[in-house]
């Protein structure tokens, strides 16, 4: 029986930038799935019981016939894991849907090293982009990557036009709160597509992607949508860079100012932000000890994360109420574990 764990994400700079080519610095918390696989020899059924939906699934290995909504991604995952038989999945999350902070790709790593995999991280995150787009969502690989990589204490650096990675320390005053605005979100009924193809428009008339344009390069952009979108592009992946810095030096105060400002330009050149979203940012940068604050994930609702001193009261998760607050920290990566099921012992995890 193998049971793996995969923690949520929160980006504290670059969003957007990865589908771009651009640079990014997301982080894992200690928020996560679970998933458990019980194979059962001979069975060609693998059943699925989730305590984020009601009803169980059972999915048929090699089945073709289009799924049900709510197992699409299931059926999807076990198409590309090809697991030699069925058996019982049982997924249990922390990580609340729609929310931004990457429920989908920590279902879907969880669920792929549950099945087994040994793919390497970079192949395994492909995997699950591969799975999400079969679902219906097309997405990037910031998520995937960031929650197969990530390392406790730490950011993950990733450029996406090299695929290269690198740890970022994360300061120990460095203290951390995220709140849901009240709105959820959805990427495949939001504009998350038509920002992409924007995106590739600008990429088009350009040239070359836009995480790896400058400002220079806007002047050859036909129309403000299109200079708007790729100047939030170019400079959240300056901003990355910045921050980088910053953290290196312990600048907390420089770095929460990245974040807003970041956030200004998710909603006012990207235009993924929500009023209920903006109004949170504000209230949150307003109170005494933050540094700064900003949207997480793809938009269009979903939550905040804000920077702070260990002693503000931003951290005190029941003054948000009714509205749903994390105290959050930067935590390790995705990690499987055997569990024999005649003595139920439990060997160290081990990190994929």
């Amino acid at each position: 029986m193998l049971i793996a764990r995969a923690p949520a994400r929160v980006t504290l700079i670059g969003d957007h930038t990865d589908f771009n080519q651009g640079l990014s610095l997301p982080m894992a918390i200690d928020l996560a799935t679970e998933a458990t696989f019980t194979p059962k020899a001979g069975s060609f059924l693998l059943g699925v019981t989730s305590d984020q939906f009601p009803e169980p699934w059972e999915i048929a290995l090699g089945n073709t016939d289009p799924s049900p909504p709510q197992a699409a991604l299931a059926a999807a995952l076990i198409a590309l894991a090809r697991p030699p038989s069925g058996g019982a999945m049982k997924v249990t999350s922390t990580i609340p849907v729609g929310a931004g902070l990457s429920s989908s790709a920590a279902f879907s790593v969880a669920f792929l090293l549950a099945l087994g995999s040994t793919q390497e991280p970079l192949s395994l995150a492909r995997s699950c982009q591969s799975a999400e787009e079969a679902a219906g969502s097309r997405v990037g690989l910031l998520d995937p990557l960031a929650i197969l990589c990530a390392q406790a204490g730490h950011a993950l650096f990733i450029d996406f036009a090299t695929l290269e990675t690198h740890q970022v320390a994360i300061p120990e005053a460095a203290a951390f709160v995220v709140v849901h605005c009240g709105t959820s979100r959805e990427l495949g009924t939001s504009l998350y597509a038509d920002r992409r193809a924007e995106c590739d428009t600008a990429a088009n008339h350009i040239g070359k992607p836009l995480g790896l344009c400058e400002l220079g390069d806007l002047s050859a952009l036909p129309g403000s949508v299109l200079r708007r979108r790729a100047r939030h592009v170019i400079t959240e992946c300056a901003r990355v860079r910045e921050v980088e810095r910053l953290l290196h030096r312990g600048n907390l105060q420089g770095v929460g100012a990245l974040m807003t400002e970041g956030h200004r330009s998710l909603a006012e050149d990207f235009r993924v932000s929500i009023p209920a979203l903006d109004e949170l940012v504000d209230r949150l940068t307003q109170l005494p000890g933050v540094y700064g604050a900003r949207m997480t994930g793809g938009g269009f609702g979903g939550c905040a994360i804000a920077l702070c001193a260990p002693e503000s009261p931003a951290l005190d998760l029941e003054a948000y109420a009714p509205l749903r607050a994390w105290r959050v920290s930067p935590s390790a990566g995705a990690e499987v574990r055997t569990v024999s099921p005649r003595t139920r012992t439990r060997p160290p995890a081990t990190s994929r």
